[in-house]
């Protein structure tokens, strides 16, 4: 069933200043918000805000991301029902292996789409869970800073509400795989990788593809990047310091405040190059 991913009010426009001061009734557009819980085989692993759409995606992409799958694969995404249709749940959504995921741990529950790491101990925790990413072919600078301009067209949501966050893949001549918006940053990047594991959209792991994030680039941002297989995070905001350590530490290649003029790039601390204007995703020598 579609769910409603905006909704239209009628607001009071305040326009000019003082004696120039007018107000008129319009109509806005704003963004859906509401929460969802993801089930791991029935038992309960996360309760996030999410713009409604492209949850089974969400959900999967969650599990995946944070490790929780382990080997198993997905044989199954569903809403939770309690009998007929008109009883179905459309806020609880339940990824099933067949009972081939480990059990899930008690420390995962509310989440939000704001950061929920403590520091360095997860940091080690995640470098002993995700190996170091095989170096790959670089990307062109150029085609790096072009990813922002390419995605203006494609933020649909964003047009009309100005309050959602985007995420993509994309590959080595910039072209968009998947593109997904979200209230959450997280969780766009999550429906990007949910897309890829469980939509028949391109493959995980993501054999040396880009990820564009419209927002900062968190230590979670790297973690999903990382556990996907991407070669190349892009973010049209700043890193955090955990991030970029994190990125180094995978052999993810972040770059930081991209615009069509330039960017920066954090990890690694230096990029190789021959002349050509590219960029590995390893330190060259």
């Amino acid at each position: 069933m579609p769910r409603r991913r905006k909704e239209r009010l009628r607001v009071t426009r305040v326009e000019g200043l003082g004696d120039n001061r007018v107000t008129r009734t319009v109509f806005d557009e704003l963004i859906v918000e509401e929460p969802m819980t993801i089930q791991l085989d029935g038992a309960i692993v996360s309760t996030t805000m999410r713009t409604p759409g492209h949850d089974f995606e969400l959900a999967a992409g969650f599990c995946f991301s944070e490790g929780l799958l382990g080997a198993a694969s997905v044989t199954g995404v569903r809403y939770c029902a309690s009998g007929s249709a008109v009883d179905t749940e459309f806020n609880v959504v339940t990824v099933e292996t067949g009972g081939r995921a480990p059990v899930p741990s008690p420390r995962l529950g509310t989440t939000s789409s704001s950061c929920g790491w403590c520091g360095s101990d997860q940091l080690d925790a995640m470098c002993d869970r995700l190996e170091p990413l095989a170096p790959t072919e670089p990307f062109d600078l150029d085609v790096l800073a072009s990813i922002p301009q390419r995605m203006s067209s494609t933020q649909g949501l964003f047009t009309a509400t100005g309050a959602v966050h985007a995420a993509a893949a994309f590959d080595r001549a910039g072209e968009l795989i998947v593109v997904r918006e979200d209230v959450g940053r997280h969780n766009a990047v999550d429906k990007v990788v949910g897309s890829m594991l469980i939509g028949g959209v391109g493959a995980l792991p993501t054999d040396g593809l880009g990820l564009f994030v419209s927002g900062r680039a968190s230590i979670e941002m790297v973690q999903k990047a990382w556990a996907a297989g991407f070669s190349t995070l892009v973010a049209v905001s700043a890193p955090t310091a955990l991030a970029v350590d994190a990125a180094r530490r995978a052999g993810l290649l972040l770059a930081g405040f991209v615009r069509d003029d330039g960017f920066n790039v954090y990890a690694p601390e230096r990029i190789s190059g021959d002349g050509s204007g590219r960029a590995g995703s390893r330190t060259g020598p």
